[in-house]
């Protein structure tokens, strides 16, 4: 991904061109994603959000600031929005108890995440979960993480590398068993 390109995207975003959004999508929905996907450990929530997300975003493209990082700007409202639902489905949770079975609770087995996502969204701190997203499975590379988190690269390397030694030492204890 190139982050000027990504910039210069959105900046024709910010003057009218709808065309630029496509490139703008290409380039953060993963991203955007999977940050809620953390937050929510639901994939319908998350995909829910993601679309919330550019919806509010691009109407309020003005208000991002010109080479600031939009990946991170756009990041950040997934998750303020993740965040906000997961407080407000916990609040409708807590507060009507009459009828169990209408009682959404995240994680149910409908909606259950395939075992290894799970898996690290239980194991591994923020950071290193989206990062180990960002490089596993998004595809992006260790570089990219790196400019898009505004981290060094040895600081993603190592994240990264940590991460999947705690997912291998968890899989091969449970596989154990």
């Amino acid at each position: 991904m190139n982050s000027a390109k990504l910039e210069k995207k959105v900046a024709e975003f910010a003057s009218g061109d709808r065309g630029a959004f496509d490139y703008i999508y290409e380039c953060t929905n993963k991203t955007v994603y999977f940050a809620a996907l953390y937050i929510l450990r639901d994939k319908a929530y998350a995909e829910d959000i993601m679309q919330e997300t550019f919806m509010r975003a691009l109407g309020a493209i003005k208000s991002y600031t010109p080479g600031t990082n939009f990946i991170a700007w756009i990041t950040r409202i997934a998750k303020n929005l993740a965040l906000n639902h997961a407080k407000r489905g916990a609040r409708e949770t807590a507060s009507d108890f009459t009828d169990e079975t209408e009682i959404r609770k995240y994680g149910t087995a409908e909606t259950e995440l395939p075992y290894i996502f799970d898996v690290a969204a239980k194991i591994l701190d923020e950071a290193q979960y989206e990062i180990v997203m960002l490089c596993h499975v998004a595809g992006y590379k260790r570089r990219e993480v790196a400019d898009m988190l505004k981290l060094p690269i040895g600081t993603v390397t190592w994240k990264n590398n940590e991460a999947l030694k705690k997912l291998k030492q968890y899989l091969k204890k449970e596989g154990g068993r």
